[in-house]
């Protein structure tokens, strides 16, 4: 089936997309994103990646009029047109197209993008027996709760991680361990579940509260904390979170082995839960 997209209120093939080179989203970056996950035609979450798409676009002044129910049922519209059973949904809204000046009009239209293409799920084998990571300075912006499209130190941080042959970079920021490059991260200290505190120099995930609703209900103690460098590499346990990758073990940090290079039981059992609740969508 052809990749769907979604421009301004018109569906047709991705390939036929056509965006202005005066959309502010191109010039500067001047926009935000998210991304959601369909499991058997159903798009996962959507409803919090729809607030915190709302909450993006209020705090860099956007107007986003499109209410909930007529996201989702945009959503659905185009993976049916897909035909793509499991689908990875891009969502991107800009200000709109006007002359390039660093300050923008009032009344501006935003441009509202949307593609559907197929979910490419991860190998088995790295699902099961986990990843390396390194670290990296944190040198993004202050306010890393905005999902903006300006994600340049993101890309090199992803770059790194190629470089240096492992899957993830994971942020630090004056000693404390903040997030990945495109995930949220967790380690196991004691028994306890912890994650990084929730401020603006971190994107509060939709998969890492699922991970956490999970581990609540099933007995384990979750932690919002400040986690340092030490933390990480002495940890029992960590693992990464995010829409396209669930939860995914590191077995790995900057050269550390964790936990023998071996998945921990709390991570491989939040695996099994979150493969269940999906498989109930």
């Amino acid at each position: 089936m052809p990749d769907i997209g979604y421009l301004n209120g018109h569906f047709s093939s991705l390939a036929e997309i056509a965006i202005s080179p005066d959309d502010r989203g191109f010039l500067f970056g001047d926009g935000i994103y998210e991304v959601i996950r369909a499991y058997h035609g159903v798009p996962a979450f959507w409803e919090e990646h729809y607030s915190r798409l709302v909450h993006s676009a209020t705090e860099i002044q956007i107007s986003f009029h499109l209410g909930p129910q007529d996201f989702y049922h945009l959503l659905l519209t185009g993976l049916q047109q897909s035909g793509y059973s499991d689908g990875k949904i891009y969502i991107q809204l800009t200000r709109g197209v006007a002359p390039r000046e660093h300050g923008f009009p009032l009344n501006t239209k935003p441009t509202v993008f949307i593609s559907f293409r197929e979910m490419r799920v991860l190998p088995i084998e790295t699902i099961k027996e986990g990843v390396k990571v390194i670290t990296v300075s944190d040198i993004r912006w202050d306010r890393c709760d905005i999902k903006s499209l300006n994600l340049l130190p993101n890309v090199l941080a992803k770059q790194q991680a190629q470089e240096a042959k492992v899957f993830e970079s994971i942020f630090v920021r004056d000693g404390l361990v903040i997030e990945g490059a495109t995930s949220n991260i967790f380690i196991v200290k004691e028994g306890q579940l912890r994650t990084p505190e929730r401020n603006h120099f971190v994107l509060s995930g939709v998969t890492q509260q699922q991970v956490i609703n999970l581990a609540q209900e099933h007995g384990i103690e979750v932690k919002f904390d400040r986690i340092t460098l030490k933390d990480l590499r002495e940890a029992e346990e960590v693992f990464l979170a995010g829409t396209t990758i669930e939860v995914l073990p590191v077995v790995d940090v900057d050269g550390t082995a964790i936990r023998n290079g071996k998945p921990g039981p709390v991570t491989c059992a939040l695996q099994q839960h979150f493969t269940e609740l999906v498989s109930q969508l």
